[in-house]
């Protein structure tokens, strides 16, 4: 019966405004299958939120990692990647990239680098995972991928159709996010975080500020 499916997770976004949140984006070719891994992944509790302003669908997720509840925003492209690049903002404080290619498009296998290198321009050190999606031949987990190798990164062989490695794939981009997050030293991140404070030491100084100027021009009662 409909009423006995499972309803959209309702996570409480305040929780989402603390620390134990990470974001992981995914990038790769068009229908290459980044929406179904994300969705055979999340099964039917989640409803995804598609933002069009900013052109991305978001999937909401909680995890346990080492014993403590983690809230995991996964970024999906909804169609930016037709035009080879993604926005600035899809980049924006991402800790952890999933990197997928279809292995039947060899196309998609050989645009893996334009990827990486739009993605290293804007998170240098964030750790990234290569998928080798759609392997419904298993021969192809034969096959030698070089460009993992290339840049030292893992290379994962899933099924979105039947879920091969789905739910491992998806685990460990969350346990690698969370660990850059608590370890990181990335330059973008430092000077992402020191233009916030700026803004926020901005905004503080403006608010007693007005209430001076306004307590000098208001005349005093009679």
């Amino acid at each position: 019966m409909a009423s006995d499916k499972a309803k959209p997770c309702e996570l409480n976004q305040e929780k989402y405004d603390a620390d134990d949140n990470v974001k992981i984006i995914c990038l790769g070719d068009s229908a290459v299958g980044k929406s179904k891994l994300m969705e055979r992944f999340l099964m039917d509790g989640f409803r995804p939120q598609q933002l069009s302003t900013y052109a991305l669908t978001l999937y909401k997720h909680t995890a346990t990692v080492d014993g403590k509840t983690v809230l995991v925003d996964f970024w999906d492209t909804a169609g930016q990647e037709r035009f080879q690049s993604m926005h600035a903002s899809y980049y924006h404080k991402a800790h952890a990239c999933i990197m997928v290619f279809d292995v039947q498009r060899k196309v998609t296998y050989k645009n893996l680098s334009t990827w990486y290198t739009e993605l290293r321009e804007f998170r240098p050190e964030i750790p990234c995972i290569v998928v080798a999606n759609k392997i419904d031949d298993i021969k192809m987990t034969q096959r030698s991928f070089n460009f993992a190798r290339k840049f030292s990164l893992p290379l994962y062989f899933v099924s979105a159709a039947d879920g091969t490695n789905v739910v491992k794939l998806f685990n460990d981009a969350i346990r690698l996010a969370v660990s850059y997050k608590h370890n990181s030293r990335d330059f973008m991140d430092e000077v992402l975080q020191e233009l916030e404070n700026f803004d926020l030491e901005q905004k503080e100084e403006e608010v007693p500020d007005r209430v001076q100027r306004g307590n000098i021009e208001s005349p005093s009662p009679s």
